[in-house]
């Protein structure tokens, strides 16, 4: 692999710790602003909105711009955006970082997949992607626990200036390692936007958000399920989502290495495997053992989807990919706000801390159902093609008669 995943992997770990760091520096951030917890969740929806709504418009701004240069913009744009979260005077502009920080996360892993996927050869471009999205994974084993814990140590500002730190990082492994890609010839907006009238590419982001958030919809709730129904204690909470950050990353190149072999069965295989531990999950939250190691399941199983729907929908926006894959980076928080919302939904209404799990399977259920009918799509393309090709009037060599 180029040593160029290297320093999109340094950049996806600095993206990934400051989106998920700020959930254990709640309490700090909320009392050192004066202001409620609820409140200070906003930092947490806000950053959200930012990727869904910031993938698209910061990656059609890009349209003009090498991929190279852009991918170093987005750094520099999220390097700005957690220094002004670090020396923030007042929430409001705490707020503003957070969602300036935001504004490069889905951009950057967009058209960094692509630009994973042009480094290697056509058979290695999952195990590419998988590559760069390894800093994301082990971002929540490492960055997020260490990012915690510096932040409750020494004050929640000195992490948000590491995370800084780290993009910086990122950006000069991107200027020294990434190669001057050339932007693709002859592509404009319009070829972009035409990739979302492909079937396809439209079934794999509904894929996105449905699996994906049949993982969110269990994982958001962890800390009061293992707390009130698993019985741990509440410090264990942390070491609990380390256990589904190490998930994330076997699952996560696991994914990358068996999609470059076979895509669809991958998907089959880890969607359908999904909605059993999720529905399971709710007889095993009940156990302090088989929970964890349903956590852990949930990491692995939820993040080998990654990798072959991320190349699932390059496959299918040839040509014009980077619009494409930015937004299904989108699809991703879409669904993790979307299970979010649906689990406090059932807790709400009084149906327990495990709830979420069942909305959880469901989901992934209903993204396991979406697969099939791709697949199926897909081979029916495939058939009335060939009867096309094969309905065609062979050309016949002429024959010259000389008199």
């Amino acid at each position: 692999m180029p040593l160029a995943l290297l320093a999109l992997a340094i950049g996806a770990f600095g993206i990934g710790t400051t989106e998920f760091v700020i959930m254990g520096l709640l309490p700090e951030v909320a009392n050192d602003y004066g202001v409620s917890i609820p409140t200070a969740g906003f930092l947490v929806t806000g950053y959200a909105l930012g990727v869904m709504f910031g993938a698209p418009l910061m990656t059609v701004l890009g349209t003009k711009v090498p991929r190279k240069r852009m991918l170093m913009l987005l750094m520099g744009l999220f390097i700005v955006g957690n220094l002004l979260s670090a020396l923030a005077p007042a929430f409001a502009v705490m707020l503003v970082g957070r969602v300036v920080a935001s504004l490069a996360h889905g951009a950057f892993f967009g058209i960094g997949s692509v630009v994973a996927a042009d480094l290697v050869a056509p058979h290695k471009r999952a195990g590419a992607i998988a590559m760069m999205f390894t800093g994301l994974t082990v971002a929540n084993v490492v960055g997020v626990p260490l990012g915690t814990l510096v932040g409750q140590s020494v004050g929640w500002r000195v992490t948000f200036a590491v995370v800084a730190a780290l993009g910086v990082v990122g950006l000069a492994g991107v200027a020294k390692l990434v190669p001057d890609l050339p932007k693709a010839e002859g592509v404009r907006l319009r070829h972009e936007l035409a990739a979302f009238k492909n079937v396809q590419v439209l079934l794999a982001m509904a894929m996105t958000v449905l699996g994906f958030g049949g993982v969110f919809a269990a994982i958001t709730y962890i800390a009061p399920m293992m707390t009130h129904v698993a019985g741990f204690a509440d410090g264990s909470v942390t070491w609990l989502l380390v256990l589904f950050g190490l998930g994330m990353v076997g699952g996560n190149l696991v994914g990358g290495k068996f999609a470059d072999r076979a895509l669809m069965p991958m998907l089959y295989v880890s969607l359908g495997a999904l909605a059993v531990v999720l529905a399971l999950f709710t007889l095993t939250a009940h156990d302090k053992f088989a929970s964890a190691v349903t956590v852990f399941l949930i990491g692995a199983l939820g993040f080998a989807t990654v990798p072959p729907l991320q190349k699932r929908v390059l496959d299918h926006a040839h040509g014009a990919p980077t619009l494409a894959s930015a937004v299904n980076i989108g699809a991703f928080n879409l669904g993790n706000a979307l299970a979010a919302w649906l689990g406090g939904v059932v807790i709400g209404a009084g149906f327990g801390y495990t709830a979420p799990n069942w909305v959880g399977a469901v989901l992934a259920a209903a993204a396991l159902v979406l697969a099939f009918l791709s697949a199926a799509l897909e081979r029916r393309e495939t058939a009335a093609s060939r009867t096309v090709a094969g309905s065609l009037p062979v050309e016949r060599p002429t024959t010259t008669v000389h008199h």
